[in-house]
């Protein structure tokens, strides 16, 4: 058996394990502070009056609560309006992501069909295509369909995601083949397989996408 340490050097250790622990709370306390400060000064720019906030844009304390400039950003800008158009778009999105890229993710997980890996390297390469660059192309295409200034322009592109494909064909592949067999055994089709059987055990998958 070896020697025990005496209680010196425990002692010794603990201190020099309690002074890190307090150097790096001191350094995480400043981290939080410096983080956290611009959002602090936002909300104290957000109550200040307006002659306030050009003599005294750096100030964090406001001389004058301004309570009243929440309910008048609200008059003057249509926030409601703003948040509702927000909220719809982007759940009709992802429920088309959903949607989409399970179908498809399905297909290129399961089923066999000529060319399935060249399509799906395909699919993949237009991940490598920046946004920037599809911006004119659909602009376009919104503009032949006679769909500019509606929400519709705004959905349709955001249906797809060769990324939600990719993430949730990569977690059909970890699922085991056996509960497919036995599902087709009981008189399932592809349908079933993919609504009884494989949607159901994806949904940690379907909610990281979403």
């Amino acid at each position: 058996m070896g020697a025990r340490k005496p209680a010196t050097d425990v002692k010794e250790q603990r201190k020099i394990l309690s002074l890190g622990q307090i150097m790096a709370y001191i350094m995480l306390s400043l981290g939080a502070i410096v983080m956290i400060g611009p959002f602090l000064w936002v909300i104290s720019t957000s109550l200040k009056s307006y002659s306030e906030l050009m003599l005294r844009p750096f100030a964090m304390l406001p001389e004058k609560v301004a309570w009243h400039n929440y309910p008048e950003v609200f008059k003057v800008v249509p926030f409601l309006v703003y948040i509702w158009n927000t909220a719809k778009i982007s759940f009709l999105c992802i429920t088309g992501v959903l949607i989409t890229s399970s179908m498809a993710a399905y297909a290129f997980a399961r089923l066999r069909f000529p060319g399935r890996e060249l399509l799906f390297v395909a699919y993949l390469a237009t991940m490598m295509v920046p946004r920037q660059v599809t911006l004119v192309p659909i602009f376009v295409l919104m503009r032949d369909f006679k769909l500019l200034d509606t929400h519709t322009a705004l959905i349709l592109p955001g249906l797809v995601s060769a990324y939600g494909t990719f993430l949730l064909r990569q977690f059909f592949l970890t699922l085991p083949k056996e509960l497919e067999e036995a599902a087709t055994i009981d008189g399932c089709g592809y349908i079933g397989r993919f609504t009884r059987v494989i949607l159901p055990l994806s949904k940690p998958a379907l909610a990281t996408l979403g």
